[in-house]
């Protein structure tokens, strides 16, 4: 069994929103986000089957894969699909990194064991929110 963890959810990936605050100065998380994280580590869940929470230093891969806006013509449709055209547009790749959050308690105990992190966005025809997570082995620290 390996240690690398791949959690993925299918469908149009979401970015973590940023909190909102009432007028009468609550802050809250909006619902579409909540809603978002909790399949995110409902996900996880089903990946993990039991398993123990990573320990130690991890790296993560975060690849989203945005959906193709039916209203491109058919040779840019071609070209995003073998990763010609990259998706420079909202959400920023930051925000999907935040929705690691939700794999707290889950995939490890907190997402500051995360060390290496990549997030990268290509188009696809079938849009998701994959990260992929790994210890790091033989990790001494950056300047042993």
């Amino acid at each position: 069994m390996t240690d690398e963890i791949i959690v993925e959810l299918a469908g149009a990936p979401m970015a973590k929103e940023r909190v909102r605050v009432t007028r009468a100065g609550h802050a809250y998380t909006p619902e579409r986000t909540l809603n978002y994280e909790a399949r995110l580590a409902h996900a996880a869940q089903l990946v993990m089957n039991g398993r123990p929470l990573l320990e130690g230093p991890l790296s993560a891969v975060v690849t989203i894969t945005m959906p193709i806006a039916e209203s491109k013509p058919k040779k840019w449709r071609e070209a995003a699909l073998v990763g010609k055209i990259r998706p420079v547009k909202k959400p920023d790749c930051d925000n999907f990194a935040k929705c690691l959050d939700s794999l707290n308690l889950v995939v490890w105990s907190d997402d500051s064991q995360i060390v290496d992190l990549r997030v990268v966005k290509f188009y696809g025809a079938k849009p998701s929110f994959k990260a992929v997570i790994a210890p790091l082995v033989n990790y001494e620290g950056a300047f042993a």
